[in-house]
């Protein structure tokens, strides 16, 4: 028995006695006689114990030689091995001492009850009855009067008032921490939180991008409910992780420095008329310093402030993707001179607060702080300031210096990222809703005019000039509501707006903005209005707003009316759900709203995610950053980033699982080699000759075998791949296209006819460049990501004519070059290099293994299988039909009712092709997805 039993054996028998026995050894008999009071026979003197044997010579010995000690339970044969002789003497004080010790221990082991505190615990388990607890008739006679007893007394204790005890805290409540704000603070380190992230993390799938916690779709089915949003009602995205660079200075000098970004060729600059005056809204791709068309950095927004009378110092705001702020910055700073780093203030932690009536509570001498609750931690000193936000952002640390100044021009950079909330509502109703939700702001009345506040409202009530212009920006805002769509407003029209806290006109019930066309015209004098505002509109002075004000925009975060404040009025409020009456003074918002150009949760609103604003971009047929800028930094990483996830998504299937590429023949599935394909087309062009397709394939071969020896970089310079944004050429490039709709029922007037000389022209200013196409299928079929846009035969055309519903021709099976090598691969590295051994030596065996000598491409020593191993080989005659481009963005388009993709072509592969199709075929190309092996016949289309 090991120590732990015999300790727990000794503490249960320690009130217990010792059995009364015989042992053989006079030791035992001795001690057994000390225990059990029993004296022991003694014949001499010496004190020996006589055996029974000895004394009685006709007792036989027991048979077992080894007599068993201790207490035995039940009958034993031949007596067990114990004596079956009384003993002659006993003592009687020791004998009652251990009979009067097993008695003892005998009643307390009776009337010792359970755990439980109720009579019946003193009965065996099999006599207990749950009756018992509330009939005493049940249990036993000998128990009833001590039930009774107690009963009576639980009665009597229920009748005192008891203690009130604290109720339990919910788990969540357990868990939640002492100081949210600091655990915020905390997970924020790394990627930051925009103004909505608890009410998007509660709905959304939430993903880590470009420093920030962003919404990538809801969690609810949610496709076509939110198309659905964009073509009839209204869809909200939160834009507020777009990064606001501000520039301040003459404006001489900033369009001087801004002019070396931009390029006239590619569309309106920062120096546009309508722009410059702050009526607009507008948009431009900007390029590295000097450097157009090549090195583009990313397309920009920016939005300039009106016009001071007899000021020429301006204010320009640029809003651009986080992913070019870290090339725009220095480049900005390059163009400005702005080199030396202006350090700013230190905020304080104190916020003045605002003059509110707050009711004292009544001193109640009842009140006493509960025990035994859990409290929420605090402060231990209260002079502590409270914890403030983070500062940064997700593209910056928060010790980063965010102003710089030039000391030759006087312009100042600042950096304004998450300092401004800003919202995208896309739809025709997008205006209802922004009637519906917000009221212009209420005047102030005289008391507060009179009396000096901390807050910025009251001091804007008191100049007169500034409310008259208050007044006409809400008679222009209430304009809207005659208004059918937003589609009638002008793009990029900007209106400056001071309104209420709309917290404070949310509806009682979940309704659906609508427009009031006709009650709206039915009022007089407005009409003229309406119409003058959708033909010009908004007019210069009423664009100003207060939200260009850097102490405005801090006076309105800091003196915020919080939620908690915001309830507690709502509660005192007579009729539940009227507006609050008189407003706070806190509940004034300065706005700027701006009309977003291109096709088009209260309040009848959905909520879109990361994924909704790709969609968006898709319906529009525009580019969608960083997705569809091959040419710039930021799409260059997305793209690799895009082709690791897609090949690491790809390994994770087994192999029986995986798509063989190889042999559907697409080079590459998971990305684009844009760089490739603009040389290879540019070598075969390069002559300028009119080819047919037989000519154009052996051209490529030879390619091939030129650009695995290196020659194309001995015999002409690399040029970087561009996309073509010179809307002059995309004009002429389009009329000889021959663009049409959607579904190819109507035919845009072209420009000059396209011919051997002008494709010649052409391409001598964009031999390397690609364009930007929009491909509409003729049946049908779903495009998928880097689905292949290839040039059809001749054959291929004669078969759209005899069937114009064809699904096309098909490409033939693929052989897989490196079969043998991916499984030798799999089965070990020792087992390939044998095998390689043993057919050296086969084939010569005094000659060393020499490295292979094959014409095609050398593979990697990680070959994966189903992939083609770098580096590729020609990507324009790999299959059956000559490759021009890929795929960026392909689905079913529920606009169109037809499958549509956005992609890239090269501009020398789709000008050979057209050149060679019929006036009445021209702009019909081939689409195949990569796990596909047939060709869809697709209509092409370029939007400038």
């Amino acid at each position: 028995m090991s120590a732990a039993k015999v300790k727990m054996r000794q503490k249960k028998m320690r009130n217990q006695p010792a059995s009364v026995q015989y042992s053989v050894s006079p030791g035992d008999a001795e001690s057994s006689a000390r225990r059990t009071g029993v004296d022991s026979p003694v014949t001499g003197e010496a004190g020996d114990i006589e055996d029974p044997s000895s004394v009685h010579p006709n007792i036989e010995r027991p048979k077992n030689p080894h007599p068993r000690g201790g207490w035995v339970r039940g009958h034993q044969r031949d007596g067990g091995g114990y004596t079956k002789e009384m003993p002659k003497y006993i003592t009687a004080g020791a004998f009652a001492r251990a009979r009067a010790a097993e008695v003892s221990t005998m009643l307390k082991a009776v009337t010792k009850t359970t755990g439980s505190c109720h009579v019946f615990g003193a009965l065996p388990k099999h006599m207990r009855r749950r009756a018992m607890s509330h009939n005493t008739k049940r249990l036993p006679c000998r128990l009833r009067e001590l039930a009774n007893r107690l009963r009576e007394k639980s009665l009597q204790a229920s009748s005192k008032k008891k203690k009130e005890e604290a109720k339990g805290r919910s788990r969540k409540a357990r868990r939640q921490h002492g100081n949210l704000l600091q655990e915020f603070n905390r997970r924020q380190r790394k990627n930051i939180w925009l103004e909505t992230h608890i009410w998007h993390a509660k709905r959304f799938h939430m993903v880590k991008r470009w420093g920030y916690c962003l919404g990538l779709r809801p969690t609810y089915k949610c496709y076509r409910p939110n198309y659905r949003a964009m073509s009839s009602h209204c869809l909200l995205q939160d834009l507020s992780y777009y990064c606001c660079i501000e520039l301040l200075g003459e404006e001489v000098e900033l369009l001087a420095s801004l002019s070396q970004l931009t390029s006239k060729e590619a569309g309106p600059t920062f120096a546009a008329a309508l722009c410059l005056s702050g009526q607009r809204q507008g948009s431009v791709v900007v390029y590295r310093a000097g450097q157009y068309p090549t090195q583009p950095l990313g397309p920009v927004t920016f939005l300039w402030r009106p016009r001071a009378q007899g000021s020429t110092h301006r204010q320009l705001w640029i809003w651009a993707h986080p992913t070019i702020k870290q090339d725009l910055l220095p480049e900005l700073q390059t163009v400005c001179q702005c080199c030396e780093a202006v350090l700013s203030p230190v905020p304080s932690a104190e916020v003045v607060p605002a003059p509110e009536p707050q009711s004292e509570p009544e001193k109640n001498p009842k009140a006493k702080k509960m025990t035994g609750t859990k409290q929420k931690r605090t402060c231990k000193n209260d002079s502590e300031p409270p914890a403030k936000k983070t500062l940064g952002d997700g593209t910056r640390s928060p010790n980063t210096p965010v102003t710089w100044k030039s000391l030759s021009n006087g312009i100042v950079i600042s950096d304004l990222t998450m300092e401004i909330v800003r919202y995208r509502l896309i739809g025709p109703q997008s205006h209802s809703v922004l009637v519906e939700t917000m009221e212009a702001a209420t005047c102030c009345n005289d008391i507060n005019k009179s009396q000096p506040s901390p807050l910025w409202w009251p001091e804007q009530c008191r100049d007169k000039r500034k409310m008259n212009l208050h007044q006409q920006q809400a008679d222009i805002f209430h304009l809207l509501k005659g208004i059918y769509s937003t589609g009638e407003l002008p793009s990029g029209t900007v209106l400056g707006l001071t309104v209420d806290d709309p917290r404070l006109t949310l509806p009682t019930k979940r309704v659906k903005a609508l427009p009031c066309v006709k009650q709206a015209q039915e009022v007089g004098g407005e009409e003229e209005k309406r119409r003058d505002l959708m033909l010009r509109g908004v007019p210069a002075p009423y664009c100003q707003s207060d939200l260009w004000e850097r102490s405005v925009r801090d006076n309105v975060t800091d003196n915020k009316l919080s939620q908690k404040e915001l309830n507690r009025m709502k509660s005192e409020v007579l009729v539940p759900g009227s507006r609050l009456s008189p407003t706070p003074l806190q509940g004034r918002v300065p706005l700027l709203l701006v009309h977003q150009p291109g096709k088009q949760v209260y309040r009848g609103v959905r909520i879109g995610g990361l994924t909704m604003s790709l969609k968006h971009s898709e319906n529009k047929g525009a580019a969608h950053f960083p997705h569809d800028y091959p040419d710039c930094p930021a799409g260059s990483r997305f793209q690799e980033e895009q082709e690791a996830q897609l090949l690491s998504k790809f390994k994770r299937y087994p192999p029986a699982k995986r798509p063989n590429y190889i042999k559907h023949g697409c080079l590459a599935p998971f990305c684009c080699p844009w760089q490739q394909l603009a040389e290879e087309w540019d070598l075969i062009l390069s002559e300028g000759g009119r080819q047919t397709q037989m000519t154009m394939q052996a051209d490529a071969e030879m390619m091939k075998g030129e650009r695995q020896s290196g020659d194309i970089n001995a015999t002409k310079p690399l040029r970087r791949v561009t996309v073509l944004r010179n809307r002059k050429s995309l004009r002429v490039l389009s009329g000889w296209c021959r663009p049409t709709t959607s579904k190819g029922q109507r035919a845009r007037s072209g420009g000059s006819p396209l011919d051997l000389s002008a494709m010649t022209r052409f391409l001598s200013a964009h031999g390397t460049s690609l364009v930007w196409v929009r491909l509409s299928l003729l049946s049908k079929g779903k495009p998928e990501l880097h689905a292949m846009v290839c040039a059809p035969t001749a054959e291929d055309m004669k078969l759209l004519g005899k069937e114009p519903g064809a699904c096309g021709p098909v490409e033939p099976p693929h052989r897989e070059p490196f079969k043998r090598l991916t499984r030798r691969q799999q089965k070990g590295p020792r087992t390939a290099a044998a095998s390689e051994k043993t057919q050296a030596k086969e084939s010569d065996p005094s000659a060393e293994p020499k490295p292979s000598t094959s014409k095609g491409p050398l593979p990697s020593p990680d070959l994966t299988f189903g992939l083609w191993a770098d580096p590729l080989p020609s990507v324009t005659s790999h299959c059956s039909r000559v490759t021009l481009g890929w795929v960026t963005h392909g689905d079913f388009s529920l606009s169109a009712g037809c499958g549509e993709a956005l992609g890239f072509v090269s501009v020398a592969g789709l000008l050979h092709t057209v050149l060679n199709q019929p006036m009445e075929r021209r702009g019909t190309l081939l689409l195949r997805n990569p796990t596909a092996m047939h060709y869809r016949f697709a209509k092409v289309n370029l939007e400038v």
